[in-house]
Order: C-alpha cells, then sequence, then structure tokens
C-alpha cells in the first residue's frame, strides 16, 4: 500500500484517478469499493483522506495496491485536532469537518498539479473541487454514496428555483416536476415526518452553503456524475438525473459486499443452532441510528408480540463505549419485565456484532433494519426476508425503493404527523414476511415477496453482471476521462 507519490498519469499510458470523499466512514466505504473494482480494471488509484484515518483506510483498501495520500487538516475553531471524521465527531463538529475540508483547497490544488489524474472522484463537502481541478486539465466526477432515488426526489435544482427559496416541508412531501410517475416508480408523495427530516439538507450552519447547495453545485459543475446503482434497479431514477443536469452519468453497479471470512462467535452460534431454520428475526439499526425510548419499547413488545425467536441490536450515543455500560443503558429503557419474559427466545444486546454472520445463520429468517443501503444489500443476500423501519434521510426512499418499486420485503406502519409506531404494527409488518397473510391482508403478499427477494438475490450474486458493469462503468470513465 504506498504512502508517497508515483509520477504522472499517463505515463505508462493508463488511466490514473484520485479519490477524495468526504471525512465520513459512510462516505469512504464506497468511495474505496470503487477504488478496489478500478484497480482490479486496470486503473491507478491515489486516495486523499486526513492522516488519522489512512491507517482505517489502508486495511480496508488492501490488498488493493493504491497511493493513499494523507491530507492536513487545517485548524478549525471548536474541533479537536483528533477529530478527523465523523466517527469521533458530535453533530455540530461533523459541520466544523466540512469547515476543515474547504480549507484544504490550496494542498489539494497542489497535489492534482504534481499528481496529474485523469480525473478525481469527490464529494458533496467540495464543491469547489472543479475550479481547482478544471483548469489543470483534470475531469472531475461527482460520486454520490446515495441510491439513485435519492438524487432524483431531493437533489435536484426545481427542489430551489429561486436563490435563498427554501422549499416548505410540506413542498418536500412531493416529487420534483418530471420525476418518474407510477407504474416507473411508486413514491408519489413521502409521509410529512419524512419531509421535515429531509428539510435538514436545506439548513445553513455559520452561514455556508447548506448541503442542497453543495450537492447540486457539485453535480451542476462536475464533468460526470457517478452513481453505485444499475439500471436493472433504479433505471427511471437515473435517466431522471441525467436529463436534469444534461450530462453523463456513470453506474459503478450496485455495492455488494466481499465473501464472508472467519466464523460467528461460538456463543452466538451456540445460541442460533437452537432454533428451526428460518425462524429468529435479526433486528439492528446500525452503529449511528438511535431509537428514542418510546421507540425502543414499541419494538421490543413488538417482536415479543411475534412469538417468534429475535436477536434484537440497539446502540446508544458515543460517550459510553464500554459494553456493560452501553447494556445498562439498554436494560433502563426496556419495558419492565422483558428479559426476564423473553429469556431463552430473545437475545437483546448493545454493542457490535457480526451482523453477516449472523444473518446467514440458516436459523435467521428476517433482517428487521433501518434500510440503510448496506444492510438492506447484506440481508438480501444473507437470504433474509426484510422488514425495514427508516429512521433519517436516505433510508425513507431506499425503503420505498425496495418495499415500492422492487417488491422486496415490507415497511412497518407509522404515524403521519410524527413517524411513530407501535408494537402492533411492528408485529404485522414480521408476521407479513415469516408467517403469511394476516386478517384484511391481501393474499399472496408473502409468497409475492420472497419470490422477489429471491430474485434480486440472485441478481446481486450474479458476478458476471458485477464483472460487466465495472467493465462498462471504466469503459465510459475512460472515454470521458482522456478525452480533451
Amino acid at each position: 500500500m504506498g504512502m508517497g507519490r508515483r509520477g504522472n498519469a499517463g505515463d505508462d499510458g493508463g488511466l490514473h484517478v484520485a479519490m477524495f470523499p468526504f471525512l465520513a466512514f459512510g462516505h469512504i466505504a464506497p468511495f474505496v469499493q470503487l477504488s478496489k473494482k478500478l484497480v482490479a480494471h486496470g486503473a491507478r488509484v491515489s486516495f486523499l483522506s486526513a492522516p488519522a484515518n489512512i491507517t482505517r483506510v489502508a486495511s480496508l483498501l488492501s490488498p488493493s495496491p493504491v497511493d493513499l495520500i494523507p491530507l492536513e487538516l487545517p485548524h478549525v475553531d471548536g474541533l479537536p485536532p483528533e477529530v478527523q471524521s465523523t466517527a469521533d465527531a458530535t453533530p455540530a463538529m461533523a459541520e466544523l469537518l466540512i469547515k476543515a475540508v474547504d480549507l484544504t483547497r490550496p494542498q489539494v490544488q497542489s497535489l492534482l498539479e504534481e499528481l496529474r489524474p485523469q480525473a478525481i472522484f469527490h464529494d458533496f463537502a467540495q464543491p469547489w473541487l472543479p475550479s481547482v481541478a478544471h483548469p489543470l486539465g483534470v475531469k472531475t466526477v461527482f460520486f454520490s454514496v446515495f441510491a439513485a432515488v435519492s438524487s432524483a426526489f431531493l437533489t435536484i435544482p426545481a427542489r430551489r428555483s429561486l436563490p435563498g427559496a427554501f422549499p416548505s416541508v410540506e413542498d418536500l412531501r412531493l416529487p420534483p416536476p418530471g420525476f418518474p410517475s407510477p407504474p416507473l416508480s411508486c413514491i408519489d408523495a413521502v409521509p410529512l415526518y419524512q419531509s421535515a427530516d429531509f428539510s435538514y439538507i436545506f439548513k445553513s450552519f455559520d452561514g455556508r452553503p447548506c448541503v442542497f447547495d453543495r450537492v447540486v453545485s457539485c453535480m451542476s459543475v462536475s464533468s460526470a456524475i457517478a452513481i453505485k446503482t444499475c439500471r436493472e434497479m433504479e433505471g427511471p431514477y437515473v435517466d431522471y438525473v441525467e436529463a436534469q443536469y444534461d450530462k453523463p452519468v456513470l453506474l459503478a453497479g450496485p455495492v455488494v459486499p466481499e465473501p464472508l471470512e472467519g466464523e460467528l462467535e461460538p456463543r452466538w452460534a451456540k445460541w442460533l443452532d437452537g432454533f428451526p431454520a428460518g425462524s429468529v428475526i435479526f433486528c439492528s439499526f446500525g452503529s449511528e441510528t438511535v431509537l428514542t425510548e418510546e421507540g425502543i419499547r414499541e419494538l421490543a413488545l413488538g417482536l415479543e408480540l411475534t412469538g417468534l425467536p429475535f436477536f434484537l441490536v440497539l446502540n446508544f450515543p458515543k460517550g459510553g463505549d464500554d459494553s456493560a455500560d452501553a447494556m445498562q443503558t439498554l436494560r433502563k429503557k426496556l419495558p419492565e419485565g422483558f428479559e426476564e419474559r423473553v429469556k431463552g427466545t430473545g437475545v437483546v444486546h448493545s454493542g457490535w456484532v457480526q451482523q453477516r454472520h449472523i444473518m446467514t445463520h440458516p436459523a435467521v429468517g428476517c433482517f428487521l433494519s433501518h434500510a440503510g443501503m448496506s444492510s438492506v444489500v447484506e440481508g438480501l443476500i444473507g437470504g433474509c426476508q426484510l422488514v425495514m423501519l427508516p429512521q433519517r434521510g436516505d433510508q425513507f426512499l431506499n425503503a420505498r425503493l425496495f418495499a415500492g418499486d422492487l417488491g422486496v420485503g415490507v415497511e412497518v406502519r407509522r404515524r403521519e404527523k410524527d413517524g411513530g409506531f407501535e408494537r402492533e404494527d411492528v408485529r404485522m409488518a414480521v408476521k407479513t414476511v415469516m408467517v403469511g397473510a394476516e386478517e384484511g391482508e391481501e393474499p399472496g403478499i408473502r409468497s409475492t415477496v420472497r419470490k422477489n427477494s429471491q430474485r434480486w438475490r440472485e441478481f446481486l450474486l450474479d458476478q458476471e453482471a458485477h464483472t460487466r458493469f465495472t467493465a462498462q462503468f471504466v469503459d465510459k470513465l475512460k472515454e470521458m476521462a482522456l478525452s480533451r
């Protein structure tokens, strides 16, 4: 794994690209995955990040030969020097990280003058990058780490028709003009609690450009847009984005996790071995999603009401990394007597677990998650039936894409205004995919969902398709990057 510089681009006539993701591992990971695909197809890659992230990025990239280049983060008041990714940052510090990235502009310009890649892939936090790269003859590719449906629904210029004019929460309930309509899309409107959450991208902090302005600026002025999806899954949304921005959209294909290594921890393997195939519900919301006390209570009671065995993982804000402390916090939030009642058939855990190993255990039949794209794909590939309880941002649109457009899994029913849900909503959603039609439910929904799940699982596991996606991506990238 190189840490230095290796001459100018094009020395060997090959493709040389740079990668510059935002300083959040949810953003860094897709850039790493794309880097590995490009290296496997003969490209040379230089990867830029803050020094504190380099070791972890190196381990993620291994064994691909990628040049890792540390960028010194300039001082920003209120941002401790050791905070160099959102993993260690409070929400306020995350905004200051964007400010620090803005201040790396002179360093990035010097690096591009020295490295001279043909193209640089960048993120939403660097709308200034094209003005630095284009004069040097370096093409820029804005790489969206979200599904195409998110770009199509939220970050389209028409969302803000006048400078300084913010769309209302009511406006954000409806798709933008020209958005794919039924039967191409099942998103005709979103509930109020979701549009209220979307309004965050229009908020300015410290007078700096809001997320929406940064993303739209990046997409408008870059040479091309790249999205980790494929036409088979999101064709209408890709076409819409391409038409709205009038520039090439390069499709990297859906990101599928690499083959599993190692074994499941013996204590969990032993517990799961005690249940019939496909009978256990695995429920996890990732490391950064925190449910409300009401949400924890209703989720726990809903799982109990299913009468099925379950493995529930819930995490809490940073500060108490000690797993014993985290479990103590969780126990205080669970319904009274809950752990005693579910002893033997329910596991409650706080902290890291081998999520993918658990989902591929034969006993696990259902995955209830926040509908983060990686989680949904992992669940599908693991052979689980999906139940989605999205919590913020793109997760709401991911859930619509999978449960609606692709007919994979179901969403937990929610209240229109505040997004709250009740135990019965959890029970109904799980029972729909696990046991079959409930009273008053459309017959056959379970078998249809299961057939769709199997079809999309086979598609996502088709190695020939992934090789084809990457080859087409590289061809289109070369065509754009090597043109004058």
